[in-house]
């Protein structure tokens, strides 16, 4: 039987899994302007906040407490609005490749939100270990997208949403302490659905998408699962936590997308991509059993 430290990785890396599919197919999505970047980022949430409302009606969850809304706010914030919505926009220009190695930066990013929110206190060693393993996210994803490039209006959409999620990530692990993994994202796609109802109706008066077969299928992926269903196991992995420990095993987020974007997207992968991979792993792995000492 799993300890109760390793049920959480376990989650998290399950949760993991489930977002690895959402930079390329969010990049299928949006390609040659077939559904508009505010159809994408409005429309997923709203086929999201359906099945919330169906599954919290389903099993008679109760109302939130009053002190839970506005957390559940900041949660719908970042990653209900801020994230998807930016990262539609940023792919639209933006190959899945590069838009992986700027994500690369979240799990830092979460680990330090957990510290400022949650009061966690990782030694100093966890550090080296996560600011390693960013770096060496940065440089495989560098390799598998051809060089680093120019830093561009995508670059600024991507940080954005790193920030947003990072928020996102932090404080919906400890509300899902409180009222569980699955009813913290629910409640969170509620609150935020009648912005992104308007979203989405605003896109569509733009004119309807005409997507393709595969863009259709991404859009549902999209909704179902990178906007729903991962967070389940997301949120289940963080809650119990440490939330700096778990978020680690986001590091291995960006090798997973480079490979979905090989096989989907057709941006083929190096030798450096393959070498690369495996450091990454090997750091998010350092810095797990560092937390975990």
């Amino acid at each position: 039987m799993l300890s109760p430290g390793s049920r959480g990785l376990a989650w998290g890396l399950l949760g993991v899994a489930g977002f690895s599919l959402t930079v390329p197919l969010t990049r299928i999505a949006v390609e040659n302007g077939a559904m508009s970047p505010l159809f994408v980022g409005a429309g997923r949430a709203v086929v999201a906040a359906v099945l919330a409302a169906a599954a919290l009606a389903l099993t008679r969850q109760r109302l939130p407490r009053g002190r839970h809304w506005g957390r559940i706010a900041v949660v719908a914030g970042g990653v209900v609005v801020g994230f998807p919505m930016l990262t539609s926009y940023a792919l639209t220009t933006a190959q899945a490749g590069h838009s992986a190695m700027v994500i690369a930066i979240l799990p830092a990013a979460t680990a330090v939100v957990a510290v400022l929110r949650a009061r966690e206190r990782p030694p100093v060693r966890f550090w080296v270990a996560a600011a390693a393993g960013s770096v060496a996210v940065i440089v495989f994803t560098s390799a598998g997208n051809g060089g680093v490039g120019g830093f561009g209006g995508a670059d600024l959409l991507l940080l954005g949403a790193v920030a947003t999620a990072a928020v996102g990530y932090a404080e919906g692990g400890l509300l899902a302490r409180e009222i569980g993994a699955w009813q913290t994202i629910s409640w969170a796609l509620i609150v935020a659905s009648p912005l992104m109802v308007l979203l989405a109706a605003l896109s569509l008066a733009e004119g309807p998408p005409h997507g393709s077969a595969a863009q259709w299928a991404s859009f549902v992926y999209l909704g179902i699962v990178s906007m729903f269903l991962g967070f389940f196991a997301w949120y289940r992995g963080l809650a119990i936590g440490p939330i700096s420990r778990v978020g680690q095993v986001q590091l291995t987020q960006p090798v997973m997308t480079i490979c979905w974007a090989a096989l989907l997207v057709g941006e083929s992968p190096t030798w450096e991509v393959v070498a690369g991979g495996a450091v990454v792993v090997m750091c998010a792995g350092t810095a797990v059993r560092v937390r975990r000492t």
